[in-house]
């Protein structure tokens, strides 16, 4: 069985809540569980003791199992010290597509017609001086 530790939420519409769950990876996002292990809430500040509780015994144990953390429950974690940190770089993620890039090569291709037309007519003054 893929166990994954991950978030269910619940709460009322945009009043996010999300309980810190063990569960069966092929069980729905709020559905079957096994086992509760914290709860973590969004809308209270960052620096907030409730934001995120987490029952760190029962959590070591199901990392223990091998169970896998998401994304979010892992900087979670790492945060709490349980995980270390890992190195997270996506410098694709930045580089604007294919046409945003042809967009941009046009533009300057057309800044720098407009400044050598700008600077021939300066230097023809300057000249017949």
């Amino acid at each position: 069985m893929a166990m994954k530790i991950r978030l269910a939420r619940g709460g009322s519409k945009k009043r996010p809540f999300y309980s810190i769950v063990a569960a069966d990876s092929r069980m729905p996002r709020d559905g079957r569980f096994i086992e509760k292990l914290g709860t973590y809430n969004p809308l209270l500040p960052k620096d907030s003791e409730e934001r995120v509780k987490m029952n760190m015994e029962r959590v070591q144990y199901w990392l223990g199992q091998g169970a896998q953390p998401t994304d979010r429950i892992s900087r979670m974690l790492e945060a709490a010290g349980v995980l270390e940190k890992k190195e997270r770089n996506n410098p694709k993620k930045a580089v604007p597509g294919k046409k945003a890039q042809d967009r941009a090569e046009e533009k300057a291709a057309k800044a720098a017609e407009a400044a050598e037309a700008a600077a021939a007519p300066a230097e023809e003054a300057a000249a017949e001086e």
